[in-house]
Parts: C-alpha cells; structure tokens; sequence
C-alpha cells in the first residue's frame, strides 16, 4: 500500500503558511524552507538552494536568495543544477561582467 503525500501547493509565495509549488516532493511552507535555508548545514542548505534554482521560476528564485549568495556558492551549487546550469551561469557571468556581483 503506498501512501499519498496531499499538499496544496501554491504560487503565493509571501504566505508564510503556504507550501511552494516548486516543493512538489518535499512539502514544507515558505516559513520551514526559509529557516531551514538559514539554519541547516551547509550541505543541506546547498541541496535547498539548489532545489529553488532548478525548480522555481526565475523571479521567484530571488524571494529566497540573493545574486550574491548563488554567486558564493557556485562550486557547490552547480553540479545539482542539472538541465538548468547552463542557464543559471550565463545569467551569473553576466552579471559578474557588468560587475553587479562578485569582488
């Protein structure tokens, strides 16, 4: 007998309360995810992060993160970004050239 997971996953991502569409297999709120963003060890906050920039919409990538942090945490990010890698490190090197982020 399998068990079904029943969440309502939503788009309404300032709902602290709500469950992110892009969290389909791992159902947790805005609120769990943030924190757990926040607090847990650095291999679990990379396997987070990395699940917002395969899975989220481009725009709603930025209600967790920021530029800068995706940018520190490349080397570790982007081996679990499969088909979105590519994508992501344009956008990165982009925006390192016109000097919006890095040092």
């Amino acid at each position: 007998m399998s068990t079904t997971i029943s969440a309502n996953l939503t788009t309404n991502l300032d709902d602290p309360s709500a469950i992110p569409y892009f969290l389909w297999d791992a159902p947790m709120t805005v609120a769990e995810f943030k924190h757990r963003l926040r607090t847990s060890s650095f291999a679990e906050q990379t396997r987070l992060l990395a699940i917002v920039l395969r899975e989220a919409r481009d725009i709603d990538v930025w209600k967790f993160t920021s530029p800068e942090e995706v940018w520190r945490k490349w080397p570790e990010l982007s081996r679990h970004l499969g088909r979105r890698r590519n994508f992501w490190e344009f956008l990165l090197n982009h925006w390192k050239q016109e000097g919006l982020i890095g040092g």
